[in-house]
């Protein structure tokens, strides 16, 4: 008998696959996030993967609230109950299984927190190896790196300090000092802020008789008993009647620990108290109220002690070949990319290595045009997005999975191209590139589709398609049928009916720009990303009495806030209900008389879990209804007030545009949310779960009513279906008609083919743009091929 040869069984072991790379695939059974319908998808590892759809079919729940939200979970517990303690707590996703998951890195939309002292410097790395460079190389020498910043302010201190020496108790005299690089006179920030005192009250009246006219100090409440019943000055006598000590006992005095109506209170002059209270706030996070009185009340002027460098004389006085620290974060960082590679300086080589890297990752990503001084919270979010993105790219990490959300924002068709070679790099350094998207541009360079849908909000939530671009293509998908949608060019263009003329427009990178934009007509203006169309346009027509501005800062808004709130829909809705039961209308409002006493009007009871996630239960009094048993026996139309925030906005059309419920304020508003494409939202639905479309969208239904000739819109299509943007065209058609003049800044092509006249800016970004390089027809742009936008148009079209 002979035995078989060994060899053959070895060969055959050593061809298999190691069982370590049969996990090629991140497996998704049941997720229920939002509203996903038991969706189970298998998302190939190492590949650049799509998620397409229509804006509130769920992409973002799967992608974003599901696989990296439990990647993240997931890191989060291999840390020490300890540190979990200071970092967000994460919920399990509702899904049955999450199989071969990879680290998530999430590169996602939201905005770069806009605190006065953020700038593009500080949010990246650039800042910080700028003042190590300094430090080591500036002339003359101020100190350490600390020096050179302006988030640290000089201090100096001297005082006794107690140590044992030998067994005995010593104590000796000490001091200290640390030179810090913040301008003293406007605290690092660049700006310093003038207020008009006679916005804070009325000299002619006494306290008791309400001078004070600042939001929140109204008599009777804590702010304004503070200042009646401090003893410092008669609150009876006129404020114009306090001598000179009463005076700035009341407006600026430091703050004094005092009893106060019985109680120990710290008592602070007007001034700075508000300057605390309100002006220390971002402006877009301000209650609309406050941000009016701040508007009117303040007014920000460019430090007069350092120009609006932040920085202090010393900081400003040590240079390196004639250039300090605040020339070179005002330099273009294209311009400062080859600064810092003309210093040939062994000693520090690695850090202008380092420096250097990072300075060309952002020229390669197409933002050469900020400067490093550049205030974070200014960022679109597009520009924002790109800047998370910088310190991944020269990444030597691999098997990771990086998130993207709609990184084509705010781009160019130009620009798009460069984005998809970056994405594509990443992949093929054997990663997994996760990319929520609209583009067809940016879909057609995906290696695995997943198209979700087939509508938004409850009629989406389930996968219509997996496989190739070209499968998709076939698919009759929304999005498979409109992948190769081209807009035609208007055959006749309308004629404007007068010119709002902008002459000299210098903001930011403009130079002397001299424009007439047509009114009458819809106007587009257009160029690459950093060209100066959003300086242009909402530099030189600032929203005011007759122009209607919706631009791309964002929605905030809690759990309780919900598209009814927001459009201020439910005020109508309230009194409708108030009048037809003779009550009050604080009762039908969640937040207010009508809250259901156990979950406050929240609807869950969240039951904090300290390092772990917390529990939120449905509210077993109310049932998740938020209001209590009472206020729901009151009815309008033969619906309570619970079951009306559950309709659709399509649904609560119907129902106020008639019958018994008809109430025309709320009808209105309703109309303007279903033109946007938002009618199935319902009214209740909290804003935190809306996406980044649906958002952009119901800020524009806000708008839709308000009086004015001139409407201004900032990219209107961010986070639009390909088949929703022919309905965002219809919109803008009708107003128009409706006698609206429409300026809009955008990159879309079917939007340039759509318009009457379009102001193509350019040619590059940065000092390379901020000139008009075409004003026209669109044909006549698309004829003349002379622009990158007439170039990539006239490619759209098919010309």
């Amino acid at each position: 008998m002979t035995t078989p040869p060994m060899t053959d069984a070895a060969d055959a072991a050593a061809s298999a696959p190691h069982l370590a790379d049969s996990h090629d695939l991140i497996r998704v059974h049941g997720a229920r996030e939002n509203n996903l319908k038991d969706v189970s998808v298998e998302i190939p590892k190492r590949r650049l993967t799509v998620f397409t759809g229509v804006s509130g079919s769920g992409k973002s729940s799967l992608v974003f609230d599901t696989v990296a939200a439990e990647s993240q979970r997931l890191i989060n517990e291999t840390y020490s109950a300890f540190v979990q303690g200071f970092m967000p707590t994460l919920a399990r996703p509702d899904v049955d299984v999450l199989d071969g998951l990879t680290t998530a890195i999430i590169v996602d939309q939201q905005r770069m927190g806009a605190d006065p002292r953020s700038t593009v410097g500080t949010a990246t790395d650039a800042n910080a190896m700028l003042r190590i460079l300094f430090s080591r190389l500036g002339e003359p020498h101020i100190g350490s790196p600390k020096a050179y910043s302006f988030n640290v302010a000089s201090i100096s201190g001297a005082g006794a300090v107690t140590v044992q020496r030998a067994g005995q108790t010593v104590k000796e005299r000490r001091e200290f000092s640390i030179t810090g690089g913040m301008c003293p006179r406007c605290e690092g920030r660049g700006s310093v802020t003038d207020i008009d005192l006679t916005q804070l009250f009325d000299e002619s009246k006494s306290l008791s008789e309400g001078a004070l006219t600042v939001p929140g100090y109204k008599a009777g409440g804590w702010n304004h008993r503070l200042y009646t019943e401090s003893g410092l000055y008669d609150p009876d006598t006129p404020i114009r009647a306090f001598t000179k000590r009463q005076l700035q006992d009341f407006l600026y005095r430091e703050p004094t620990r005092m009893k106060i109506a019985g109680i120990n209170m710290t008592y602070e002059g007007l001034v700075p108290r508000i300057q605390k209270s309100m002006l220390a706030k971002d402006r877009e996070a301000m209650q609309p109220h406050i941000r009016e009185f701040v508007d009117r009340a303040v007014t920000f002027t460019t430090c007069p002690d350092c120009a609006g460098t932040r920085l202090s004389e010393a900081a400003r006085s040590s240079k390196i070949g004639g250039i300090s620290i605040a020339d070179a974060c005002a330099m273009q960082i294209s311009d400062l990319a080859e600064w810092v590679r003309g210093l040939a300086e062994p000693s520090v080589g690695p850090l202008l290595t380092a420096l250097g890297d990072t300075l060309d990752s952002f020229v390669e990503i197409g933002l050469g045009y900020l400067s490093l001084d550049r205030p974070a919270g200014t960022l679109s979010a597009g520009e924002a997005q790109r800047v998370k993105m910088i310190r991944h790219l020269g990444s030597s990490l691999t098997d990771v999975t990086y998130v993207f959300d709609e990184p084509t924002i705010g781009l160019h068709p130009h620009d798009i191209r460069r984005m998809n070679d970056l994405l594509l790099r990443l992949r093929d350094k054997g990663n997994t590139v996760l990319v929520v998207e609209h583009k067809p541009e940016a879909i057609a360079i995906a290696d695995h589709v997943v198209d979700l849908g087939p509508g938004a909000g409850t009629a989406g939530g389930t996968v219509c398609f997996e496989g190739t671009v070209e499968q998709l293509r076939a698919s009759g998908t929304l999005t498979g049928r409109h992948l190769d949608d081209r807009a035609r060019l208007k055959e006749t263009v309308r004629k404007p009916a007068g010119a709002l003329e902008i002459r000299g427009a210098s903001t930011h990178n403009l130079r002397d720009v001299d424009v007439d934009i047509p009114l009458g007509v819809m106007t587009v203006v257009t160029g690459v990303a950093g060209s100066g169309k959003s300086s242009l346009v909402h530099g030189s027509i600032p929203a005011g009495e007759n122009v209607v501005s919706v631009d791309q800062s964002p929605i905030r808004g809690s759990r309780r806030s919900n598209p009814a709130t927001y459009t201020g829909l439910l005020e109508p809705i309230r009194k409708a209900f108030a009048k037809a039961n003779g009550v009050k209308p604080a009762l039908f409002s969640a937040n207010s008389e009508g809250a259901c006493p156990n979950c406050n009007g929240a609807g869950v009871v969240y039951t904090d879990l300290a390092m772990m996630a917390g529990v939120a239960t449905t509210c077993e009094e109310c049932e998740g209804k938020r209001f209590e048993a009472s206020v729901l026996e009151y009815h309008l139309g033969g619906r309570d007030i619970s079951e009306v925030l559950a309709m659709s906005v399509t649904e609560a059309g119907e129902f106020f545009g008639a019958g018994d419920a008809r109430t025309p304020a709320a009808h209105r508003i309703l109309t303007h949310m279903a033109d946007v494409g938002l009618g199935y939202l319902t009214l209740g639905q909290p804003l935190t779960t809306l996406s980044g479309g649906e958002r952009q969208r119901l800020k524009l239904a806000t708008h839709m009513s308000d009086k004015g000739g001139i409407y201004v819109l900032d990219e209107p299509t961010t986070g639009l279906h390909l088949a929703d943007v022919e309905q965002l065209l219809g919109l803008l058609d009708r107003l128009v008609e409706a006698g609206k003049s429409v300026i809009v800044i955008e990159h879309h092509q079917a939007v340039m083919a759509h318009a009457d006249w379009i102001i193509d800016l350019g040619p590059g970004a940065g000092h390379d743009g901020g000139r008009v390089v075409f004003e026209g027809t669109p044909a006549d742009l698309v004829a003349a091929r002379s622009t990158l936008t007439g170039e990539h148009l006239a490619d759209y079209v098919g010309t």
